[in-house]
């Protein structure tokens, strides 16, 4: 019992106070300019649907799964596990940085992942709902990149 408010107090430290979710096209403009658009052979299209189905285009979302076996951080929910300062730290960066919604940190860490074995698909929401997806071209619907 004292482990589970311990837990509850400290993510109301983790999640910001001000939760500020982008719109699709502001996110797609983003990693257009971060250089996301064809990195590593994958689509604009696929990124900015892979930042719906892991954060509902939310930058400062903290995700804390049930059993506490890992915590995902910002626009991608990149676990703490591997990527940053909590873990293995294969980004060289601290959670929080993830959490940044000029997303400048996110999409180095992103690029890092990305070009690992298994591309994409490190992500199992992008695996699920992105990969070979007819609908990818919606994603980019008028937002005039």
């Amino acid at each position: 019992m004292k482990a589970s408010v311990v837990l509850s107090l400290l993510s109301y430290l983790v999640v910001p106070s001000t939760s500020r979710i982008l719109g699709r096209c502001r996110v797609a403009k983003k990693l257009q300019e971060g250089g996301l658009g064809d990195f590593e052979g994958y689509s604009l299209e696929n990124w900015v649907c892979l930042a719906y189905f892991e954060s509902k285009f939310n930058p400062t979302a903290v995700y804390d799964n049930l059993h506490g076996d890992y915590m995902g951080y910002g626009l991608f929910q990149i676990r703490n596990t591997d990527w940053c300062d909590n873990g293995k730290n294969l980004c060289h960066i601290a959670c929080s940085a993830l959490l940044n919604p000029d997303l400048k940190k996110t999409i180095e860490c992103a690029k890092i992942i990305v070009q690992g074995k298994d591309g994409m698909g490190a992500w199992p929401s992008w695996t699920l709902n992105c990969q070979n997806a007819y609908s990818l071209p919606r994603w980019l619907d008028g937002c005039n990149l």
